[in-house]
C-alpha cells in the first residue's frame, strides 16, 4: 500500500517538473508542458493552448510538498484505506476534475477515475508522468471508461445530470455537484485594475467555469462603460471560432427578441435577473439598497459557487481557488477521509 509520504513526495515532484517547463518562454514549445496543451487543443475546441498553460501552471504551483502537507495537516492523520472511490469528472474547463483526483490520493483512496470526453486528454497525460516518477503510483488510481466496483463516488454534472448519478450512485456514500456559477459585486469604487482583474475571473477560460463570473451586481447609474473598457484586454477571445459563434448566435438571437443588448464587438451585456448566462454574455442588474442584495445573494447560494467584490474574494482571483476551496462548499477531504472498509455498506 502506497504510504502519505511517497503520494506527496511524487505529487510535488510532478509540480516542479512542471514549474521547471513553465519556467522558461525559450524552450517552451519544445516541452511536455506545451505538448500535452497542445494536444487538448486538438481535442477540444475551448481549450486553447494558453489556457490549458493557465490550468497546468495552477496546478504546477498548488502541487508543492509544503502546500500539500499543510492542507493534510489540518485532519485527523490517517493511514492508506484503499476504499474505491469513483470520480465522475467535469470537463468544462481545462483540468477542472483534478482537484478530486488529488484529494482522493492524499486521503489514502484509490481513485477510479472516468473522464469528461472534453478533458480527456491532461489528466491521463499528468497521471502518466506521476508513475514515471514513482511506479508504485501506479497502484493509487485507473482511467476508465465506465464506473465498476466503486465503493463511495465524486460526481460532477449539470443539475440534469445529477438526478441520474443520485440514482445510480445513491447507494453508496458520495458527493454529487450541479450548476453553479460565480457573481460579483460592484460598488463603483474599482480601480482599473480591480476590473481587469473582474473580466479575468468573467472570461479566463471563455467564461466556461462554475468558478467564472456570469452576473454582474452594480449600484444604480453605474457606467458600463468601464466593464467594456476592461474587457479589452481580453481581444484574444475573438480569435476563438467558438468563442466567436457563439457570440455571433446570441447577438443574433436578443436582437430577434428584440432585447436591449449592449456590446462592443467583444462581450455582450443585458439587464437579466439570471444569474447564469451563455458564452460571450454577461448578465447585470443595478441595486439600490446592499443589504438587500445581501439578502438576495444568501437566497441564492445555492447557485452561487463564488463572490466576488470587496468584502468577498478578491478581484481576478475566481479561477485561483485555494486548494481548501472545495467545489459546492462540500469539504471533500474530509469526506474521503471518513471513508474506511468497515464503514461501507455491504
Amino acid at each position: 500500500m502506497v504510504s502519505t509520504s511517497t503520494r506527496i513526495a511524487s505529487l510535488s515532484r510532478l509540480g516542479a517538473f512542471l514549474r521547471e517547463e513553465l519556467s522558461s518562454e525559450e524552450t517552451y514549445e519544445t516541452t511536455f508542458a506545451y505538448d500535452i496543451s497542445m494536444r487538448a487543443q486538438t481535442a477540444n475546441g475551448w481549450f486553447a493552448e494558453r489556457e490549458s498553460k493557465k490550468a497546468i501552471s495552477y496546478w504546477a504551483n498548488a502541487l508543492n510538498q509544503e502546500h500539500l502537507e499543510n492542507w493534510i495537516s489540518t485532519y485527523p492523520p490517517s493511514e492508506p484505506q484503499s476504499v474505491n472511490v469513483g470520480l465522475v469528472l467535469a470537463g468544462n474547463i481545462p483540468m477542472v476534475g483534478f482537484h478530486d483526483v488529488l484529494a482522493t490520493l492524499l486521503s489514502g483512496n484509490r481513485a477510479l477515475i472516468k473522464c469528461a470526453s472534453a478533458d480527456n486528454v491532461l489528466i491521463p497525460a499528468l497521471l502518466k508522468k506521476l508513475v514515471e516518477f514513482e511506479d508504485s503510483m501506479q497502484e493509487t488510481f485507473t482511467l476508465v471508461e465506465r464506473l465498476d466496483g466503486f465503493e463511495a463516488v465524486l460526481a460532477t454534472g449539470s443539475n440534469n445530470s445529477s438526478r441520474y448519478f443520485e440514482s445510480y450512485f445513491g447507494h453508496v456514500p458520495n458527493v454529487i455537484r450541479k450548476n453553479r456559477t460565480g457573481v460579483a459585486i460592484l460598488d463603483g469604487t474599482e480601480s482599473e485594475e480591480e476590473l481587469e482583474g473582474l473580466m479575468q475571473d468573467c472570461f479566463q477560460y471563455f467564461g466556461l467555469g462554475c468558478r467564472n463570473v456570469t452576473k454582474l451586481f452594480l449600484p444604480k447609474n453605474y457606467d458600463l462603460n468601464n466593464i467594456f473598457k476592461a474587457s479589452m484586454a481580453f481581444r484574444h477571445l475573438m480569435d476563438n471560432n467558438k468563442y466567436v459563434n457563439n457570440y455571433t448566435y446570441h447577438k443574433a438571437l436578443m436582437m430577434l427578441e428584440r432585447k436591449a443588448v449592449l456590446e462592443n464587438d467583444l462581450i455582450l451585456m443585458i439587464e437579466e435577473p439570471s444569474l447564469f448566462s451563455p458564452v460571450s454574455v454577461l448578465n447585470y442588474e443595478f441595486y439600490e439598497d446592499k443589504a438587500d442584495l445581501s439578502v438576495k445573494v444568501e437566497q441564492n447560494l445555492e447557485q452561487i459557487q463564488c463572490v466576488i467584490g470587496h468584502g468577498h474574494r478578491d478581484f481576478g482571483s475566481g479561477q485561483s481557488p485555494e486548494l481548501t476551496d472545495y467545489a459546492d462548499g462540500i469539504d471533500t477531504l474530509e469526506f474521503l477521509n471518513k471513508l474506511t472498509p468497515e464503514k461501507l455498506p455491504n
